[in-house]
């Protein structure tokens, strides 16, 4: 996990800042009589969570970030945000993308406070598979504003929970499966909000490649790397097909998806580790929770009753 946090009423110092941090950017103030910014950061792996607060108006024009830059507006306003073919304002509840990773963009921020979470767009491809033809060809968002409010709202609540309960945590940051599904979690989300590229309808090909061979390799693969921090990608390629032929494969076999799979794999090795642990070794149900990847405790809880009809302390106390 790395950290990092600016103060300051120097608007150089903080041109500086905001360019070391994102990408290279001039900024500008049009209320000179203060230029104060404070700005937090958390961050883990391809992902980074930053609370910024202006207290003054602050025009921007940045270079690419080469990164999926999503902005969560709490108070005051972004006006006049332009990139290619895009021109917006934001007030307090949006949830927007910023821009496309490889395109600069520009604005004013008017004495506002705002969320702006960065990740890798490569996260996409871990989770999805492109609409295009060539495999080569990544997931792209094709537009900067959530189909409807109620995926805003999802996301919104994502990046909350990543920021508060997952990078912040140093018990969950210090487990590697945590950090990958986190990382999994809020790029899924992300395509579920934005409209994008993904293609999740099978092709002829991947119907035809979704047979049960392909589906004992990929189940095979799971349950001899659930203790990894693998992704749907990762188990599509060791079962020979593309990302969409093997999620039709688990649709089409066992009603379900490579991820809930792992997820039920993992939750079996949970249980096992609640049923060996000795709670007078003060074994948590939390800690073994984020061991197996599940970085969220009132949703493995859940989970738990529903598959072993009780607790996991009940588990972890009885056993």
């Amino acid at each position: 996990m790395h950290t990092l946090t600016f103060d300051s009423d120097d608007l150089d110092r903080t041109e500086d800042f905001l360019s070391r941090a994102y990408a290279k950017m001039r900024i500008g103030s049009s209320t000179p009589e203060t230029s104060r910014a404070r700005i937090s950061r958390s961050g883990l792996g391809p992902i980074t969570v930053d609370e910024l607060d202006l207290e003054f108006d602050m025009s921007y024009a940045v270079t690419p970030l080469n990164r999926i830059c999503l902005c969560v507006v709490h108070e005051g306003t972004i006006q006049d945000h332009v990139y290619q073919g895009v021109e917006d304002s934001f007030g307090p509840g949006d949830v927007v993308s910023f821009a496309p990773p490889t395109l600069p963009y520009a604005g004013r921020v008017c004495s506002a406070r705002y969320n702006i979470t960065m990740l890798d767009p490569a996260l996409l491809d871990q989770v999805a598979a492109t609409a295009a033809p060539t495999a080569t060809e990544p997931v792209r968002l094709t537009g900067h504003r959530p189909h409807s409010p109620t995926a805003a709202e999802q996301l919104r609540q994502t990046i909350t929970y990543v920021r508060d309960h997952v990078l912040t945590e140093p018990a969950m940051t210090n487990q590697a499966l945590v950090v990958s599904t986190a990382a999994q979690h809020l790029a899924a989300t992300v395509l579920s909000t934005f409209p994008n590229t993904a293609l999740t309808d099978p092709t002829p090909a991947d119907r035809r490649d979704s047979h049960p061979d392909a589906l004992r390799r990929a189940l095979a693969y799971i349950d001899d790397h659930a203790d990894q921090p693998i992704t749907v990608a990762d188990i599509a390629a060791a079962a020979h097909v593309t990302v969409r032929a093997l999620q039709y494969a688990f649709r089409r076999h066992m009603d379900s998806t490579p991820l809930a799979h792992l997820r039920r794999v993992r939750l079996s090795h949970a249980h096992r580790e609640l049923q060996a642990a000795d709670p007078r070794a003060e074994t948590t149900v939390t800690e073994v929770a984020a061991r197996w990847g599940f970085f969220h405790p009132g949703r493995f809880a859940a989970l738990y009753r529903e598959v072993y009809l009780r607790t996991p302390r009940q588990t972890l106390l009885d056993d």
